[in-house]
């Protein structure tokens, strides 16, 4: 197996990991969740670098890389409605959208079709990694300054849901136009298959 198609591999394989440290109620276990997270969303930009550098480009590499980060986003995602840190809605439509045009793929890899990311698809994994990542970020800077009893504290306290809301809607309806755009690109196969 080549470099990029191990990256990839290795971001879904650390997905689940990041969930559960995340959730544990630990300072140290939350730290290292966003140390997880760090690390996988750093393979997925290195993972495509060195596919085009080295000009390696693979059907499995362009079926498993989005699959990849819906499975690294979506778990991120899923654990912030458990510690209510966001609305449910907005990570339902991201969510939902990602299973619907997995399922797309599927489809397509199944009759020999390989659906590349357009350039929407990345700005989309972009805005979900960056949206998370600023959620984790903030968190663990909140509980960073408890932890070790800072007095600066207050000055970093504020109405965050609001705003990660705000961001994560933003997110969402990005992410739903993206997979509105696939389903149009594409619905001669769902045609054949609605049959």
């Amino acid at each position: 197996m080549n470099m990029p198609n191990r990256l990839t591999l290795l971001r879904v394989i650390i997905a689940p990991i990041f969930m559960y440290f995340f959730l544990l109620d630990s300072y140290w276990m939350k730290l290292t969740a966003l140390v997880l997270f760090v690390v996988a969303a750093l393979t997925d930009f290195a993972d495509g670098y060195y596919a085009r550098k080295y000009g390696i480009i693979t059907g499995f590499g362009k079926f498993m890389d989005p699959l990849a980060d819906k499975v690294l986003v979506s778990s991120a995602l899923i654990t912030f409605i458990a510690l209510d840190v966001v609305s449910p809605l907005p990570v339902i439509l991201i969510v939902g959208r990602e299973f619907l045009i997995t399922g797309l793929r599927m489809l397509a890899a199944y009759r020999g079709v390989v659906i590349p990311p357009t350039w929407w698809a990345k700005v989309k994994t972009f805005l979900q990694l960056s949206v998370v990542g600023l959620v984790l970020a903030y968190i663990n800077l909140i509980l960073t300054l408890e932890h070790f009893d800072s007095p600066a504290r207050p000055y970093f306290q504020f109405d965050y849901p609001f705003y990660f809301n705000i961001l994560l809607w933003i997110t969402a309806a990005v992410t739903v136009w993206t997979g509105i755009d696939y389903i149009r690109k594409y619905y001669y196969m769902i045609k054949t298959v609605l049959k």
